[in-house]
């Protein structure tokens, strides 16, 4: 009964400041449905998928009646099919994204995750087979999201893959042209990626989780702007107790739902990620939170300080909420995704040098940025390794989902729709880095690797 009552004050938020329930991600591991024949693994993954997650819509929506908590999106995280694959004698992995989507469609969720490799020393041959088959799978698919990491802060870097992934982003945003490259943004290269993330397009459901778990990802921008509107005159330690005290309830109510959707499917709660992840709505922006801290646009000088106090508030402030915090916890700069963010970028104050400053401070990296369409993949290629080298020498996840939109430049905007959004096409940087990219091998973990 007590935390029914902690969440009263944040349930009467929710229809002026947009708080909700981001997803509920059900993680599923698919070890057990290993076979050398790809069609009976096959077989085996969609029984699995749709026998546990048979009633997690249905429950999901059970709970959002009885609370009044919107609950955005219910979706599904799978161990990375790399793995699960590999052992068949399959040479194209595009058979296992469909049966995903066949199974998603049954069950009828959002996304599932999971169409995904682990490459930061190297490759496996399942690895590459399936990174192979991305551009196609995302093409070919409804629901289905993949990722791949190619870095650690205990392996380093493998450019091989850095290389090769700048190859099949561009490969997905020529066969998905028809809807401007839409195919990116279900596909996110990571380095130091986390096997508990219930937010897409990154999740899988590591090989260190249980059979099932419950995942939950909570956000509330608007929640956080709205408390800062009421301290206009609060210095920066006021702001930091602010922030930390809206996050501690927007994770008891995530806390709430997700314990209770788990006890009702009969699978463990796994972690609650409070993620500050804006939509394209007004008032659900994290650049406005930032400009509601003194800045006159996103972008500005003081915007990589403000985005660090953020998200090291909203951090503070979900660890005292709860103890099963996890995932990326933090704010996501998703461009496409945020109102405030494409208003910043179409007059000119957040550039693109300046969001993967921002990436070092964040929760996750480079997000929803469209780029110029005659983009090289070798400039995508080191984009990928500029942000892998961000997470790998400061010990964080960073990730890269940018969208050469196939046809368009800048000036030009891609249209996404739903909470994807729309993207202004952004300029970067035209000089060459190909005889870098070109190199291969593997960039050596840092110094700091070495702590046993």
């Amino acid at each position: 009964m007590a935390m029914f009552k902690d969440v009263l004050e944040t349930v009467r938020m929710i229809e002026k400041e947009r708080l909700d329930i981001r997803t509920i991600t059900m993680g599923i591991s698919l070890l057990d449905c290993i076979d050398s024949s790809g069609a009976k693994s096959r077989q085996k993954i969609y029984d699995k998928i749709t026998r546990l997650a048979e009633n997690l819509v249905k429950e999901g929506e059970r709970i959002e009646n009885e609370l009044g908590i919107p609950i955005v999106n219910k979706r599904i995280s799978v161990t990375p099919i790399s793995l699960i694959a590999g052992s068949s004698d399959d040479l194209n992995y595009v058979e296992y994204a469909k049966i995903l989507d066949a199974a998603a469609a049954t069950v009828g969720i959002n996304f599932i995750g999971g169409f995904s490799a682990l490459v930061p020393k190297g490759f496996t041959k399942g690895d590459r087979i399936l990174i192979d088959s991305i551009p196609e799978a995302l093409a070919t698919t409804n629901c289905v999201c993949s990722s791949v990491n190619l870095g650690s802060s205990k392996a380093g870097i493998n450019m091989d893959a850095v290389k090769r992934l700048g190859e099949v982003i561009k490969e997905t945003a020529y066969l998905t042209r028809n809807a401007d490259s839409i195919g990116c943004a279900k596909f996110v290269a990571f380095a130091n990626a986390v096997e508990d993330n219930p937010f897409m397009a990154g999740a899988f459901h590591g090989v260190g989780e249980a059979e099932s778990v419950l995942n939950v990802g909570v956000s509330g921008p608007g929640v956080v702007k709205r408390a800062l509107e009421k301290a206009q005159d609060a210095s920066f330690g006021e702001m930091a107790e602010i922030i930390k005290k809206t996050a501690f309830k927007i994770t008891r109510a995530g806390h709430l739902v997700g314990t209770t959707v788990a006890e009702r499917l009969n699978v463990p709660f796994g972690i609650l990620d409070l993620s500050l992840a804006p939509t394209p709505e007004i008032g659900d922006s994290v650049a406005r939170i930032l400009e509601e801290m003194g800045l006159e646009h996103c972008g500005t000088h003081g915007t990589t300080a403000a985005l660090a106090m953020l998200n090291d508030a909203v951090k503070k402030g979900g660890i005292m909420a709860s103890t099963s915090v996890g995932g990326f916890s933090g704010a996501f700069i998703p461009v496409s995704e945020d109102e405030g963010m494409i208003e910043a970028v179409e007059c000119g104050a957040l550039t693109f040098d300046k969001l993967e400053a921002m990436t070092s401070v964040c929760s996750v990296g480079i997000d929803m940025v469209a780029i110029p369409g005659d983009t090289p993949a070798s400039t995508i290629s080191g984009i990928l390794a500029d942000e892998a080298a961000i997470g790998v020498i400061n010990n964080k996840t960073t990730g890269v989902r940018v969208i050469p939109v196939y046809g368009k430049d800048v000036g030009d905007t891609a249209e996404f729709g739903g909470l994807l959004g729309r993207a202004p096409i952004m300029p970067i940087n035209k000089n060459d880095c190909s005889v870098f990219v070109n190199r291969g091998g593997q960039i050596p973990a840092p110094i700091h690797s070495f702590k046993n």
